[in-house]
């Protein structure tokens, strides 16, 4: 990394910047031994949050713990990239197949008003997150790129997607939203909204707290069982937690639970931040409206402008370690911080000169099918949600919504939605595994390189890369 100009005080890993930025919260008391409770969620971030908090505010008599190996927020809702964004994860013709074209568009409805109602609950409830409803945009840098997202556009129109809801850029707007360096079209949606994700996930945390919910930090689950004869249970070092109903909301770290090794593949995606970058540079680079911008490579970014005037960037680095490992604490590797770089000066070469501030990762959890589910089973007890593949900020919202409905068996329109009760296989063993996500990437990196080179259309690499991956 010695090109590359990093900040006297810069870190990897540890915490992510938005950690970094406001500070370690105060952790919370580890579980004292066993207990009853009438819903157990394992699982603190943003999923088990949202489902207390809407489980609570529905019941307030309800007896609810969460239950986190380390602090509530501590995985991907500290660490993602900040779009509360209505981008759901998945195909739209599977999820159809379920229950019709027309639950796929409710769902992609539903996701729109998620977006809003996050803010209005974090207006409501006193949580300053930093947000910005600026919008999306995707910019596309090369003639391939281009083609796909006039056809992705199209595509959408048919499930649900209004002109209002998305729509082409002409060049005038596109110069004055964000001026990326190359690029030739780009979409704008106003459907998403710019947050700090460690301020979410620690006001949200306070406000469950405050209604009654037992939220137990330091305190590993190590198996979650069906009721037998009684009722669910999850176990821990320090006892047994049993529930009427015990929630998995582990994303990324699915595979540490016995017996889930398989269910969810844990993938990778990293981040670096720069220092403030001073308004002569931002007068080049426009970004006044702070939307989120995304790109159409295969290997994609996503960034932001953050409330200080900061870009943060992030990517696939490393996407999958061996045997479902996870990242060592939020540290990414030096080639990976590197490739980040070289994909912010490519698309902001007025940013070059920026000092890197921060760089970190987090895992994120990949379901077989690529799609995203939300499942309660009454019979066991037992019920999950998450497989957002990095579009769960919103999600995970909807998802606490509708478990709330299932846990208090209401049939509501959130019930009906195709990814309820979605069960998919599980992934292959390794090393299976493993060399087929490898070989996924390397084939989307060829089909970038391919792309930027000489192609029109998208890369034969890619569309190898996607049937393997079975998206």
């Amino acid at each position: 990394m010695k090109d590359i100009p990093l900040a006297k005080d810069f870190a990897n890993g540890g915490v992510s910047w938005w950690y970094r930025q406001i500070g370690l919260p105060d952790r919370r008391p580890a579980l004292p031994g066993p207990r009853d409770y009438d819903v157990a969620i394992v699982g603190g971030g943003y999923t088990g949050l949202w489902t207390a908090y809407y489980l609570k505010k529905a019941d307030p008599g309800l007896r609810i713990a969460i239950l986190e190996k380390e602090f509530a927020g501590f995985g991907a809702s500290g660490r993602n990239g900040g779009w509360l964004s209505a981008e759901f994860a998945g195909s739209r013709r599977r999820h159809a197949k379920a229950r019709g074209r027309q639950a796929m568009i409710d769902l992609q409805h539903a996701m729109f008003r998620g977006v809003d109602e996050v803010i209005e609950v974090t207006r409501a409830e006193g949580i300053d997150a930093d947000i910005h409803k600026g919008g999306l945009m995707h910019v596309a840098t090369n003639p391939a790129q281009r083609r796909r997202l006039r056809e992705e556009i199209a595509d959408l129109r048919a499930w649900g997607y209004g002109e209002e809801d998305l729509r082409l850029l002409d060049r005038d707007e596109q110069h004055e939203r964000v001026r990326a360096a190359g690029t030739l079209a780009a979409s704008y949606s106003p459907h998403c909204a710019r947050i700090q994700p460690a301020k979410l996930a620690v006001g949200l945390a306070a406000v469950v707290a405050a209604l009654g919910v037992d939220i137990f930090e330091n305190t590993p689950v190590t198996e979650i069982r069906p009721r037998q004869g009684g009722r669910a249970s999850a176990l821990t070092p320090r006892g047994a937690v049993t529930a009427e109903y015990v929630i998995r909301a582990t994303e990324g770290f699915t595979a540490s639970l016995t017996g889930q090794h398989r269910q969810w593949l844990p993938m990778n995606s990293s981040m670096i931040v720069t220092e403030p970058l001073p308004a002569e540079v931002w007068k080049h680079l426009g970004w006044s409206g702070r939307e989120l911008l995304g790109d159409e490579a295969h290997a994609y970014i996503y960034a932001q402008r953050t409330a200080d005037d900061r870009i943060a960037i992030g990517g696939r680095g490393v996407p999958y370690r061996y045997g479902s490992r996870t990242d060592t604490r939020g540290a990414t590797q030096p080639q990976t911080v590197a490739l980040l770089w070289r994909m912010l000066i490519k698309l902001f070469p007025e940013a070059a000169d920026a000092r890197i501030q921060h760089s970190w990762c987090g895992v994120l959890g990949v379901p077989r099918d690529w799609c995203s589910t939300v499942h309660l089973d009454h019979a066991s007890g037992l019920g999950w949600a998450g497989g957002y593949v990095g579009s769960g900020v919103t999600t995970t919202n909807l998802a606490g919504r509708t478990l709330r409905d299932l846990v208090l068996r209401r049939d509501t329109e959130l019930t009906t939605l195709p990814w309820v009760g979605r069960q998919v296989r599980q992934w292959e063993p390794e090393p299976l595994r493993w060399s087929g996500v490898q070989l996924i990437y390397a084939l989307f990196r060829a089909a970038d390189r391919h792309e930027n080179d000489r192609g029109n259309t998208t890369s034969a690499y890619a569309r190898l890369a996607n049937l393997i991956s079975g998206r």
